[in-house]
């Protein structure tokens, strides 16, 4: 009887997925291009932004004559919550990624690069490789809108009880709070 040990693999983090070797790029002339397709699982965006689904689209490294020019558009999803009416939405998001990566070491001496003059400048790291989880999370939370809407003509909620408007209508009595009985004074006859 032959048993084989088996390990479990687990499947890749979303940092393991977006990060791509690319010496083989950078040996080659300026111009030279790969074309890369992203299948993410979702980033931990932490208790604010809930990705709802995976990350996933194309994108293009050219070489340049600095390092790689980085471009390309990302899809995903994030679950949100109406502005209006305060319903939990799903959100589709489209990534627009345009950087330039710039190397940390020389790719020919293997010496660490000088980057006092662009400190800021996405940068490969030591093992020429580019991480875009960075970028990624970053554009996602860019993309995100500052007032989702569940739909365009949201009625929102009813000002006097909370419910939602767009389940319908319902009555509220005329009553009003005594309190505010002299401002009921302040209006035409007509509006009383």
């Amino acid at each position: 009887m032959n048993t084989t040990n088996r390990q479990d693999r687990k499947s890749p983090s979303a940092a393991e997925v977006l990060t791509f070797n690319v010496s083989g790029l950078l040996g080659e002339s300026a111009g030279s291009v790969r074309d890369i397709e992203i299948a993410s699982p979702p980033l931990d965006l932490g208790s604010d932004v809930r990705l709802h689904g995976d990350i996933a689209g194309r994108l293009r490294l050219t070489r340049t004559n600095r390092g790689l020019l980085v471009r390309g558009t990302l899809r995903t999803t994030v679950d949100l919550e109406c502005s209006r009416c305060l319903r939990e939405i799903t959100y589709p998001l489209e990534l627009d990624i345009d950087e330039e990566a710039l190397p940390s070491i020389d790719f020919v001496t293997g010496l660490p690069v000088d980057r006092s003059a662009e400190p800021d400048e996405l940068r490969l790291n030591g093992h020429h490789e580019l991480e875009l989880e960075a970028e990624v999370r970053d554009a996602i939370l860019l993309a995100e809108p500052i007032a989702p809407l569940c739909r365009e003509d949201c009625p929102g909620l009813c000002v006097v009880c909370g419910q939602e408007l767009g389940g319908g209508p319902h009555d509220h009595p005329d009553d009003v709070d005594p309190r505010l009985e002299g401002l009921r004074e302040l209006l035409p006859p007509e509006a009383r």
